[in-house]
């Protein structure tokens, strides 16, 4: 069977079984502690939490979900390309039971599409079942072990030898630290020549004996206190490798010929993508592995099998990433993928493809013949994943290109990458990490990995201590209650206790309705106070749990069940956020009247101080950004009604002027926030599905003001923004700022006129900073006057800021001058000579470079060691002509040997080489060593 047969027939069979065949969820995933979706059963945990009902009669399901294992705990990235089963994104074929069917209906139906329908011989499979240790929870899972045995036996064959107790390890599978839980059995393969193994490679990491299948039975709840409780709903999940079952299928010739360890790399999930990288790089594909080879000493040919590999499986990972709205980019989720296309573009070197020449792009098409059927979001976003991959390609390009030139001069210049040099690659350049470490291998050159794990480390503190997320964690809490949301219209409500949960240190009061945002689409939660028997508790958050609301008060609160409470926003907090979250609706509405309709939201945030917007795009000129800021300030000032209304998603789904975003799933209820327009008529220039809070009126925004613009990944750009108080607070900092660097900037230009002056070279002129309009900036004024100050002020340093740039140019030129010429005079008198000679000099380090021109233009055949003292450090250079480089002397050498005695290093080719060293005060040792050294 071709691999789509075999996962239709997957489907098929459990669609016979009155299974609803679900689509597969987006890698995007719902858990905010996932990098990404990792297992089939991540969309379905609100039906084994209790928090939803399944929504399929019966409540059954079966489906093949992406999966993406390259980041965080699950990480199988490096194995990838190297064995015949490791993934990035893999498919996983499960079907699932919400309190529905359990053990004997999972055990036999496992049975019976493996070994009735698909074919796999009895007796190659091993079933394990859960017998714990000492001190593990639950029991030995007495019936599965029943429903197997009766299996095997149907088949002639011995269960004592085809089923393996499995550990906690292995076949107990927990949700989390508490929460449901339960013995998980799997069906393992023996995919040796004879098969006879017996079951003793079964969970012993050998791809000769592999897990195909595994059922996981949700049976108990784990306690707070480590005891272990009956579910009263007990839950079926399963997951199967799509691409193993590929595998072995194929890889047998349908279980006719075990002769070959089968390979999911030679089955038509992958081949078809070898064949196209093939087509475009001319090299062709063979399916070799390093076996008991070391990385290292792979040989060109498995190298280029890996090669192929590694890429194969990074497309469908990218593509399918991209598809969902992953983007890559510079942190979590989105840098993992950023490492990834960038292995991907590393391998596609070793593959011949050059820096000029992208190619990942032009394998979508191959992915989506194959597979567009099965996931049609690669059909409606191929053009958005190939314009990324091309773009992201690209700019890694040039980042190789330049990381590895800047990498040469490094270790020519000083023989060895110091952790500074190698984080300024990293961080300032986007240059890896673990591509630094590889050069620095193959080269074996010295890498200091302590120094740039510390400046990582640093880097990390500063950020973490920058940021001012309200986050509160996802208490692991289930519950059946309901909270009414009446937070849209009023600031306080009267609400009666109906939950109490303690929970990291705070009390979680669930109440029947709350006026309390929860932090959720970007924007940040509300705060507040609640009133009850008299007393005043500081609500720091609120947590959703279901369709319920907690609120989160002192874990001493005298709160009880059944009381009345008082809940109070604080409004200092909510309405700055409102205005934030209004602005970026009609920040939105902006782009696509200035850059373009395509112009698709990311991500964004929304907080009392800024808000935050993502976007796909071109970079954005500056009359862009002007033409947005008119715009939004021009509908402010307009004091145009903001509205909203719930009305039922069939009704404007299909509507292009409301906005819906890719990949959200919807009710059948949906709340259209407009603005402008009539109220309840759906007309405003600016509609949005969205269930956050807004202002009652654009009036109420009061000034909108963009901050920044720029890339977060490639083609994607971010807006920062602020409005009323928050955006003075910016604009007045930003005219201090441009005031405090013109005088930096004046007093700089005023020192290199000065020495211009000395020289008899003309000084630069500066105009004076614009002060007329700064008072504006305190009294308020129209949007046009208050950035006619900010325009004017920018200007203004810009202008001073290339004077003093020209000045410093007059300087080094006349620098330089001076370095040539002295160079010339110093040197014509030891050329003359005809000798081997140290030169010692106090001067600007500019002179050393003048110094082995000069040598290398009059042809000199001996050695020269130079040491250049600027007055803060020793700058050295070596130079060895023919006659010298006969006699053994190397300048690379000769500045590797006497560059440590004054504490320094360098290096270089065996013409011309260079360093440095911090100890002037070992000037004349270093001196005398290198007359020695030059005989």
């Amino acid at each position: 069977m071709t691999a789509a047969e075999i996962r239709q027939s997957f489907f098929d069979f459990f669609k016979e079984k009155q299974h609803t065949i679900v689509p597969s969820a987006s890698l995007m995933p719902q858990s905010p502690g996932l990098l990404f979706t990792n297992a089939g059963m991540n969309q379905f945990v609100p039906y084994f939490l209790g928090t939803e009902k399944a929504p399929y009669d019966p409540p059954r399901a079966a489906d093949t979900q992406k999966c993406i294992r390259a980041g965080g705990k699950h990480n199988d990235l490096d194995d990838v390309g190297y064995d015949t089963y490791h993934h990035t994104m893999f498919e996983m074929l499960g079907n699932w039971s919400f309190g529905n069917y359990f053990k004997p209906e999972a055990i036999k139906w496992a049975w019976e599409l493996v070994v009735e329908r698909w074919g796999f011989p009895a007796e190659r499979l091993y079933a394990t079942v859960y017998r714990p240790g000492k001190g593990d929870p639950g029991m030995f899972d007495q019936e599965a072990w029943e429903l197997w045995a009766e299996l095997f036996r149907a088949k002639g064959l011995d269960p004592d030898v085809q089923i393996v107790d499995g550990n906690v390890k292995d076949n107990f599978w927990m949700m989390g630290e508490t929460g449901p839980c339960g013995p998980c059995s799997e069906l393992h393969v023996d995919l040796t020549p004879n098969g006879d193994t017996g079951g003793k490679l079964v969970n012993m990491d050998s791809d000769l004996c592999i897990e195909i299948w595994n059922l996981v039975f949700i049976q108990y709840n784990a306690e707070a206190d480590g005891s272990f409780r009956d579910l009263p709903a007990k839950h079926v999940d399963t997951g199967m490798g799509f691409e193993r079952a590929c595998s072995i299928m194929q890889g047998t010739k349908n279980f006719t010929d075990f002769s070959q360890k089968p390979t999911n790399y030679a089955t038509d999930v992958f081949q078809p993508l070898f064949r196209k990288i093939e087509e475009l790089c001319g090299k062709k594909y063979h399916d070799i592995y390093p076996e008991t080879l070391t990385r290292g000493a792979a040989s060109d040919e498995l190298e280029q099998a890996i090669a192929f590999r590694v890429i194969a499986d990074h497309i469908r990972t990218l593509s399918f990433s991209i598809a969902d709205g992953i983007i890559p980019g510079n942190a979590g989720r989105n840098y993992v993928l950023r490492r990834i296309l960038r292995r991907a573009v590393r391998y596609g070197r070793k593959l011949g493809f050059s820096g000029s020449q992208t190619f990942l792009k032009d394998l979508v098409v191959t992915l989506v013949e194959q597979l567009g059927d099965i996931f049609p979001e690669l059909i409606e976003r191929r053009s958005v994943i190939e314009e990324t991959l091309e773009r992201e390609e690209k700019s890694f390009n040039e980042t190789l290109d330049r990381g590895l030139e800047m990498f040469e001069r490094e270790v020519t210049n000083n023989g060895a990458i110091s952790g500074t040099f190698a984080f300024r690659l990293y961080d300032t350049y986007g240059f890896p990490i673990d591509l630094t470490e590889l050069l620095c291998e193959e080269r074996n050159v010295p890498l200091d990995k302590k120094t740039f794990k510390q400046l990582m480390e640093e880097q990390r503190e500063r950020s973490r201590a920058s940021r001012t997320s309200e986050l509160v964690r996802a208490a692991d809490i289930a519950t059946d209650a309901v909270t009414e949301f009446v937070g849209f219209d009023q600031d306080d409500t009267e609400a009666t206790v109906i939950e109490n949960h303690l929970d990291d240190g705070h009390l979680l009061v669930i109440t029947d309705k709350t006026t309390f945002f929860c932090e959720m689409g970007g924007q940040h939660g509300d705060q507040g106070i609640m009133r009850v028997n008299g007393k005043e508790y500081t609500i720091a958050g609120v947590q959703q749990l279901g369709a319920a609301r907690a609120h989160l008060v002192p874990s001493d609160a005298d709160v009880h069940v059944g009381d009345k409470v008082e809940l109070i926003l604080e409004t200092e907090r909510r309405r700055p956020i409102e205005a934030h979250h209004t602005a970026t609706h009609m920040l939105h509405w902006a782009l696509h009247e200035v850059v373009s309709k395509d112009a698709a939201q990311q991500g964004s945030l929304v907080t009392r101080k800024r808000l935050r917007f993502d976007f796909n795009s071109a970079p954005l000129t500056a009359e862009q950004i002007d033409q947005i800021e008119e715009l939004v300030n021009e509908k402010i000032s307009a004091k145009e009604p903001v509205s909203w209304l719930e009305v039922p998603h069939a009704d404007v789904k299909s509507r292009s002027d409301i906005m819906q975003f890719f990949g959200d799933k919807y009710g059948d209820l949906v709340r259209v926030v407009q603005v402008g327009g009539e109220a309840q008529q759906l007309d405003g220039y600016s509609m949005e599905l969205c269930g956050g809070t807004h202002v009652r009126n654009t009036e109420e925004i009061g000034i909108f003001k963009i901050k920044s613009e720029g890339a977060i990944a490639s083609g994607v750009r971010r807006l920062e923004a602020a409005c009323g108080e928050s955006a003075w607070e910016f604009l007045r900092s930003e005219v201090a700022k441009d005031s405090e660097e013109d005088e930096k900037l004046r007093k700089r230009l005023d020192e290199a006129n000065e020495k211009l002056k000395s020289i008899g070279l003309e000084p630069e002129d500066h105009p004076d900073f614009p002060r007329i309009m700064a008072g504006l900036l305190m009294g308020g004024g129209t949007f046009h006057q208050i950035n006619t100050v900010i325009k004017k002020s920018r200007e203004h340093v810009t202008t001073l800021n290339e004077a003093v740039i020209r000045a410093d140019k007059k300087l080094k030129k006349a620098e330089a001058a001076h370095a040539a010429a002295h160079a010339d005079e110093a040197l014509e008198e030891k050329i003359s000579e005809g000798s081997n000679f140290v030169f010692q000099i106090e001067a600007s380090a500019a002179l050393l470079q003048e110094l082995l021109n000069g040598l290398k233009k009059k042809q000199f055949t001996k050695a020269a060691f130079f040491i250049v003292d600027d007055g803060s450090k020793l700058h050295l250079g070596a130079y060895a002509g023919s006659d010298a480089q006969a006699a053994g002397l190397q300048a690379g050498k000769l500045i590797q040997q006497l560059a440590p005695i004054a504490g320094g290093k360098g290096g270089g080719r065996p013409d011309t080489a260079r360093g440095a060293a911090p100890q002037r005060e070992k000037l004349a040792e270093l001196a005398a060593e290198a007359e020695k050294a030059l005989g």
